[in-house]
């Protein structure tokens, strides 16, 4: 079975963003061991740069396998094209990173770092409803692999 990594900079913090996760986290494992990893944001430092290379310092230490960093500068693919990529992934490696960076973005080493870019959309979306979208798409990308009929 395949392993995915979430890497986010931040924590949730309203409930119904913790459930909607803890659902999509509960559908993912028919298909996949799911691992969420948060990051603390370091919003504290005030400087940007200084911001974007502590945090990327702590990103680089937990990527492993093929590595995708979802960044709005990133292609833009259809769920199906989303559901190819995880299933081409899954013939080459055991464990998939997304990285979803923090408010100022993630560091040119993380972007270095990073496999493949990919974007879900050009307009910015606050960071817990991105994380419910990118699990949400994610579970869809192997209900359109299984030919289940979730996805219309």
């Amino acid at each position: 079975m395949i392993s995915i990594n979430v890497i986010c900079v931040g924590n949730l913090k309203e409930k119904f963003s913790k459930d909607e996760q803890a659902e999509y986290c509960k559908r993912l494992s028919s298909f996949c061991d799911l691992n969420i990893i948060e990051l603390k944001e370091q919003n504290h430092l005030q400087n940007p740069q200084t911001i974007l290379e502590k945090e990327g310092q702590e990103i680089l230490k937990k990527l492993k396998g093929y590595v995708v960093l979802c960044d709005i500068s990133g292609k833009s693919v259809s769920s199906e094209q989303f559901a190819e990529k995880i299933k081409n992934l899954m013939q080459q490696t055991s464990t998939i990173t997304f990285v979803i960076g923090g408010s100022y973005g993630v560091s040119e080493e993380v972007r270095k770092a990073s496999n493949e870019r990919i974007s879900f959309s050009a307009m910015t979306f606050p960071h817990n409803l991105f994380r419910i979208m990118l699990l949400e798409q994610t579970y869809r990308a192997f209900t359109i692999l299984e030919n289940k009929t979730y996805h219309k």
